[in-house]
């Protein structure tokens, strides 16, 4: 059927939230079966260890870069009016928050959409997290912090426009945008290869990001046939589980739109892959000073996302995945301090803990002569 056909029988918003619950759906499904993950790449890498879970977040990252770019190539999918490039942006807010998130991320063992799809495995840690990042990153929105986020945002600000692509600001195009996201796939097929990650593992990364270049795809699609000003956009779980919480708690009829659709899409893709894999298992916090740590971890990713303008996914995958110069800064800052964090927390209290004396055993009576 015709999709202007499609848009006056069903509407513009009743599409997008299709399109946003499909490409969840596959999302989801996708990075539960892989285990796509950038803190455990980030672990992998500070351990010097090219391993599976860098492969797999590799293949995802390239996946997404050549196929978005290559839709660019070919003329089916233009991203000038994407927020990540048409508005003005916040070099500070990258810096900043990209710190920020990588450390939260290390904090709570996963990113914003990794907590989001443990969720969908019966994991009530990762329920509770998400529900906390996501009430902070509604706060830095539009609630008490705020004005602390639109302090440090204004601190170094980049304008919209051609400044924001990081393509156009060394003077290429998509075409050289494309040949290096197949040039890192190829790597990252090699590595997973050499990691022996396994066929459907592999497929399941490039299915992730697959789905981040299905969300540009679908959006600017209906954009392109709407009469209504549709925003083009892509994957992102930080400022859309803020507003799908809101939207679900402060109105009796939730508005629709992409991240409607996304968010649910996500949980469920995630809930049907751990069914059918057999891996959906109800976990829960081990104490009271482990919850503690994942909701430094939330309150950290809350704030940072919204400051760096998306989480690991919506600033790292998909705004990588169009060369947005805030994009990549807020990605190689989430990578620094994921790395800073788990080299002062975690790598040295394993160190510490291989470096204790082995406690012996209590000698009975018979062997100390009383």
């Amino acid at each position: 059927m015709d999709l202007d056909l499609l848009i006056e029988r069903f509407g513009e918003t009743t599409l997008l939230t299709a399109g946003g619950l499909l490409v969840g759906l596959v999302f989801g499904a996708t990075a539960e079966r892989s285990k796509f993950c950038l803190r455990a790449a980030v672990i992998e890498f500070s351990e010097s260890s090219f391993g599976p879970k860098l492969a797999v977040w590799l293949l995802t990252f390239a996946a997404a870069v050549a196929a978005t770019q290559v839709a660019i190539t070919s003329g089916v999918l233009d991203v000038s009016e994407a927020r990540q490039l048409a508005a003005t942006g916040s070099l500070s807010g990258a810096i900043i928050g990209g710190l920020m998130f990588g450390a939260g991320m290390i904090l709570s063992r996963g990113c914003a959409s990794r907590l989001l799809v443990l969720s969908g495995t019966g994991n009530l840690r990762a329920l509770v997290t998400g529900l906390i990042l996501t009430i902070v990153a509604q706060a830095s929105l539009r609630g008490v912090l705020s004005p602390v986020r639109e302090f440090l945002t204004s601190l170094w600000t980049l304008p919209g426009g051609a400044s924001r692509n990081l393509l156009t600001v060394v003077h290429a195009g998509p075409v050289i945008g494309a040949a290096f996201g197949f040039a890192l796939l190829v790597w990252a097929l090699w590595l997973g290869w050499r990691n022996r990650i396994g066929i459907i593992t592999g497929i399941a990364a490039i299915g992730v990001g697959l789905a981040v270049t299905g969300g540009w795809l679908v959006t600017y699609l209906l954009a392109q046939h709407s009469f209504a000003p549709t925003q083009i956009k892509s994957v992102s779980f930080t400022g859309p589980s803020a507003d799908t919480l809101m939207g679900l708690i402060n109105s009796p009829s939730v508005p629709l739109g992409f991240d409607i659709g996304l968010v649910p899409g996500v949980f469920a893709g995630s809930l049907l892959a751990a069914l059918i894999g057999r891996d959906w298992k109800l976990q829960g916090f081990h104490d009271g000073l482990s919850m503690g740590r994942y909701a430094a971890g939330a309150f950290l990713m809350g704030f940072g996302g919204m400051l760096a303008g998306g989480c690991a996914v919506g600033a790292g995958v998909t705004g990588g995945s169009i060369f947005a110069v805030t994009a990549w800064l807020a990605l190689a800052s989430m990578w620094l301090g994921a790395l800073a964090t788990h080299t002062l927390l975690d790598a040295k209290a394993a160190a510490k803990a291989d470096a204790a004396p082995a406690v012996e055993p209590a000698l009975s009576a018979k062997q100390t002569g009383n």
